[in-house]
């Protein structure tokens, strides 16, 4: 049996930006970046922080020309998305 994606959500100010992604590149940019963080969500490299929790982390794609901070919650079941840039 295959392992289940994790839920995709978005923080209010991530969900602003999608608003602002007008072309077919971006948003299919966005949505293979997703789709991959999503399959897993440990793709992403860590960000040092001081605190231990939730870790955030970062995924970028250089081809697709697309990062994305996160946070993984702690069943790891779903992906809250915290910055978006294309």
């Amino acid at each position: 049996m295959a392992a289940r994606r994790a839920r995709i959500a978005f923080s209010n100010s991530a969900a602003k930006q999608l608003e602002d992604l007008t072309t077919e590149r971006e948003i299919h940019a966005l949505d293979r970046a997703l789709v991959a963080i999503s399959v897993n969500p440990e793709i992403g490299v860590p960000i040092p922080a001081d605190c231990i929790s939730p870790e955030l982390r970062q995924y970028a794609d250089e081809i697709e020309d697309v990062r994305v901070l996160y946070f993984i919650t702690a069943l790891r079941t779903v992906v809250m998305v915290a910055y978006v840039e294309t």
